[in-house]
């Protein structure tokens, strides 16, 4: 089975207006709401491409059942800790001449309730997927990554991790099954430019030698590369269509590269992956299975 870990989900109300005036009643002209979050879209994504998962993290409040209602009317499975106090967090995003957008904070956690993730989380045997994805916020302890990683050491999990920086570099000594920066956050890890595709590739391998066993590395207009666990280098193109949202493209690709690999070798799950990502950009909210297919076909 196939986890995903969201720490701090929300309800993302997406709000479409003309000229914003600042210090003036602005009215939208459409709204969307979605529920969302990283390991969240990671999981929607899936049951698009009909891979079943099961939703882990923290939801509260009545912000929290939406989110938890949510997610099970798309079909995916859910096993949230439900906290205490507090309401899960609300993002207005305002898209008008200029993208704007207000993320909330979101509800404390307390040491008894990220126990009880952990006791989910030892369920976990051989053979499963844990997905962690996103940064951690600032309610929960900044090595909460490590501890999980460190807690499934020997159970023989794939652990896929979707972070930067140095919340990437401190969980490699776990050696995670697969790990995915794109080119900028894969450059500033080791604080050079990456010029081109043998740049990224020199550092993609760099994380591999740290412990990484695949790593996976979105470049926007440029594709994706992976440098897979027998040491071989995959090379993607980019899919062709209007860009219209950038929120959750790379949780999608995780999402399309997990499925793939379920379904076909490492050639495959890049360009499934590919696609996945390809389809959310191209789309207002999260790719669908139909663009998704279509994309893929324009790859292959």
């Amino acid at each position: 089975m196939i986890y995903t870990v969201t720490f701090n989900p929300a309800v993302d109300y997406v709000m479409h207006t003309g000229e914003m005036k600042t210090g003036f009643v602005n009215r939208s002209n459409r709204e969307e709401i979605y529920f969302g979050g990283k390991g969240i879209n990671v999981s929607l994504v899936l049951k698009e491409l009909e891979i079943e998962s099961v939703a882990l993290g923290f939801v509260a409040g009545f912000t929290g059942d939406a989110i938890e209602k949510g997610v099970c009317e798309k079909g995916v499975k859910t096993d949230f800790v439900h906290l205490k106090n507090g309401f899960s967090r609300i993002n207005v995003k305002i898209k008008s001449d200029k993208e704007t957008e207000l993320n909330g904070q979101g509800p404390f956690i307390s040491d008894e309730e990220i126990a009880e993730l952990f006791s989910k989380l030892d369920k976990l045997s051989e053979g499963d997927t844990l997905v962690l994805a996103g940064s951690i916020p600032n309610t929960l302890p900044d090595d909460i990554y490590e501890k999980i990683l460190a807690r499934l050491e020997n159970k023989k999990v794939r652990c896929v991790v979707d972070c930067s920086g140095k919340l990437l570099l401190k969980v490699l000594k776990y050696r995670p099954f697969l790990v995915k920066p794109n080119d900028i956050e894969l450059g500033e890890m080791f604080g050079v430019s990456l010029e081109n595709i043998s740049d990224v590739e020199k550092y993609a391998r760099e994380l591999k030698k740290m412990g990484a066993l695949n790593v996976l590395v979105s470049m926007a207009e440029k594709g994706a590369l992976l440098v897979d666990e027998n040491d071989k280098t995959h090379i993607s193109g980019v899919c062709k269509g209007e860009v219209k949202n950038s929120v959750g493209a790379g949780d999608s690709m995780v999402a399309g590269f997990v499925a793939g690999l379920s379904k076909g070798d490492y050639e495959y799950a890049l360009k499934l992956g590919t696609a996945s990502g390809g389809a959310t950009t191209f789309s207002e909210g999260l790719g669908e299975k139909a663009l998704i297919d279509k994309l893929l076909k324009e790859l292959v």
